[in-house]
């Protein structure tokens, strides 16, 4: 039997074993019966695109866990940046509001940014929305956070240099 038919197996094999589980499982955590047939499904997604060899887990449950809380931050992340954004339009005229589609986008867009500043220091993190958001010059930012210009101007390189890593890496423009 090749090395495809096989992989197949093993992840069908997972997912019948234990995708009731897993369902449940996230079902009392997340107190929401849709979100987490929502989870459980992803979790099965990304176990399927990983590398990993479902014939090599020793405890698949606690790798499904692992999976699947991943999933549930990124959950609420999404949720919270949604909710942030729909509150910072409610302040806009009706005129100014964004349609349904842009607000989609404006979303994906506000995941993408906070997925490629979510691996950077929390000053790094801080010192680049400072100056890509709030337009902060190098001198006001290490004013603000009370550190050196120098170390600013390296703060501002080591994102600069970490967010077009992450573009390319992920494919994105």
């Amino acid at each position: 039997m090749s090395g495809v038919p096989q992989q197949s197996l093993l992840v069908a094999t997972l997912y019948s074993d234990h995708h009731g589980w897993l369902k449940n499982w996230l079902g009392r955590r997340l107190g929401d019966a849709m979100d987490a047939e929502d989870l459980t499904q992803d979790t099965f997604i990304r176990v399927i695109r990983s590398s990993q060899d479902p014939g090599l887990l020793r405890e698949p449950r606690r790798f499904l866990v692992t999976v699947a809380r991943g999933l549930t931050v990124d959950l609420f992340r999404r949720r919270t940046l949604e909710r942030q954004y729909l509150e910072a339009l409610a302040s806009l005229p009706e005129t100014a509001a964004p349609s349904e589609e842009e607000r989609a986008l404006v979303v994906e867009t506000l995941m993408e940014v906070d997925a490629m500043l979510a691996n950077l220091g929390a000053r790094v993190r801080k010192a680049f929305i400072l100056s890509q958001l709030e337009g902060l010059t190098y001198q006001q930012i290490a004013d603000q956070l009370g550190v050196s210009l120098r170390t600013i101007k390296g703060d501002m390189a080591k994102a600069m240099e970490h967010c077009c890593l992450y573009r390319l890496e992920h494919g994105l423009q």
